[in-house]
């Protein structure tokens, strides 16, 4: 997992992760016939799909905060300062 910082990102990512991880588990059930085997990688699924579910729920949550707030889904790391550069901010005159 590699956090970048930006909830919306880092949560996606983390539904993501867990989704390769369920699909992995569902693949091993299709190959193995051992029934203890079975059982670990059943309720390792299980586990990868609660984790999604949470993951998912922060997620809207975020979601739901930031736009009370109104605020746009944004990395500020990355957005640059229109004022800084805009002639039009910066204090030039518009030909």
């Amino acid at each position: 997992m590699a956090v970048k910082g930006d909830v919306i990102a880092d949560l996606t990512e983390d539904l993501a992760a867990e989704q390769k991880a369920r699909v992995t588990y569902d693949n091993i059930l299709r190959l193995s016939d051992d029934p203890d085997v079975n059982d670990v990688i059943k309720f390792l699924r299980a586990r990868e799909v609660v984790h999604f579910q949470r993951f998912g729920e922060g997620l809207r949550l975020a979601k739901e905060k930031w736009i009370r707030k109104n605020v746009y889904f944004t990395n500020p790391s990355f957005d640059i300062d229109i004022r800084s550069s805009c002639r039009f901010w910066a204090g030039a005159s518009v030909k």
